[in-house]
């Protein structure tokens, strides 16, 4: 029996996913195949004895310690485009918030208990113009990152009748193909956010896009437009934005991660991090989460993750042979020498690498000996192996 060890609460839906026949999963499993989590921080982890993978329900994994998973030969999963659509939508709301003045005239309201009946329609109708906004239809949105989020961003913005410049140095092909011909591709950065009325931020936490927004970059905006933060906190330099905030560079900033600095400002609409918080989201997070263990676990196929190369094969034989190696040429050859002295017939195969990895997936014909399995995991530069 497999077994699976949460962090968080894990939505229902996507425990469901793990037939109760093969599968443990729950919060105090001391010996897991696979790690299901949300939120909750693995830095300090000592990772268990025969752990084979960790799957986020969401797509940031900064509470992952990725680069020791992949030392370790842990291969780290996340949900990219499973929230998609409830950061899209919460895009949408932050587009209007910061610009048709509703807050501030729901905060007007909300004092007018006293005001009587026959009173209230002339006061409204006096008071209204300094709620005045402008509207989205002509104005551009430029989207830095356009992978599942970016792209749904983009699409949703010419659905409003916005004009759509992109700016993203590492899109993949999937991503371009998401993208309609009306979106605009920017040559950098600086380009992007010199032609934005608003700017939306869609890039993941990493040391490149650390202060991506800061005071250099902040500089090439226009003068007073707005940006919208639903990535991640670390993407923006708060006292940078400030200063431009202050300066009427930027006219208002929106973020999904509030700090002490940003409270109380007219200028800024602070969420209390609410871009995939709906239930639609975390079931569709959980669920592509357990499908990815489950199909990892029981296959050895690897599809969203964050440190290992995609490798799928559908299986042909009863027999599987799953490796990983350093990214050298030669390793595949040895272990495939090492099955041919074993008569053992490799029927179907896909080799898959990323960066200074190389993964592996063999259908054989026979079932491998405790000495061949011994001799691969022996071979030079294999860290991984699993025979399933």
């Amino acid at each position: 029996m497999y077994k699976i060890r949460t962090y968080n609460t894990i939505a229902v839906e996507g425990l469901d996913q793990f037939p109760r026949a093969q599968y443990e999963v729950g919060s105090e499993i001391a010996q897991p195949d696979g790690i299901l989590l949300r939120s909750a921080t693995l830095h300090d982890l000592t990772f268990p004895t025969g752990l084979k993978a960790i799957a986020r329900a969401g797509a940031g994994v900064n509470n992952v310690p990725v680069e020791r998973c992949t030392e370790s030969g842990i291969v780290v999963f996340n949900s990219p485009g499973a929230n998609a659509n409830a950061v899209k939508e919460l895009v949408m709301a932050g587009l209007l918030l910061s610009s048709r003045g509703i807050y501030a005239g729901l905060s007007y309201t909300a004092g007018l208990s006293e005001v009587t009946a026959e009173d209230m329609g002339p006061l409204l109708e006096a008071e209204k113009k300094h709620f005045k906004g402008q509207e989205l239809m002509g104005k551009t949105l430029g989207v830095v990152g356009l992978g599942a989020i970016g792209s749904s961003v983009a699409n949703m913005a010419l659905g409003m009748g916005m004009k759509v410049i992109g700016y993203d140095p590492a899109i993949s092909i999937d991503a371009a193909w998401r993208l309609p011909n009306q979106v605009q591709k920017a040559e950098n950065l600086q380009q992007l956010l010199s032609r934005s009325d608003y700017i939306s931020l869609h890039v993941p936490a990493i040391e490149a896009t650390k202060n991506l927004i800061n005071s250099t970059s902040l500089a090439s905006i226009k003068d007073g437009a707005k940006l919208l933060n639903f990535a991640r906190e670390s993407i923006v330099n708060t006292a940078d934005a400030l200063v431009a905030l202050n300066t009427g560079k930027l006219s208002a900033y929106v973020t999904d991660f509030p700090s002490p600095e940003l409270i109380n400002r007219p200028d800024v609409i602070a969420l209390p991090h609410l871009g995939a918080s709906t239930r639609e989201a975390e079931d569709n997070c959980a669920i592509m989460g357990a499908r990815q263990l489950i199909e990892f676990i029981e296959h050895g196929n690897i599809r969203n993750s964050v440190n290992f190369p995609n490798c799928e094969l559908e299986r042909t034989t009863a027999y599987r042979i799953c490796f990983a190696n350093q990214n050298v040429p030669k390793v595949l050859s040895q272990v495939l020498n090492l099955l041919a002295e074993e008569n053992i017939n490799v029927v179907e195969m896909l080799n898959k690498s990323r960066d200074n990895i190389a993964y592996n997936i063999l259908d054989i014909d026979s079932e491998p000996s405790a000495e061949v399995l011994a001799a691969i995991a022996g071979t030079e530069q294999v860290f991984h192996l699993r025979s399933i």
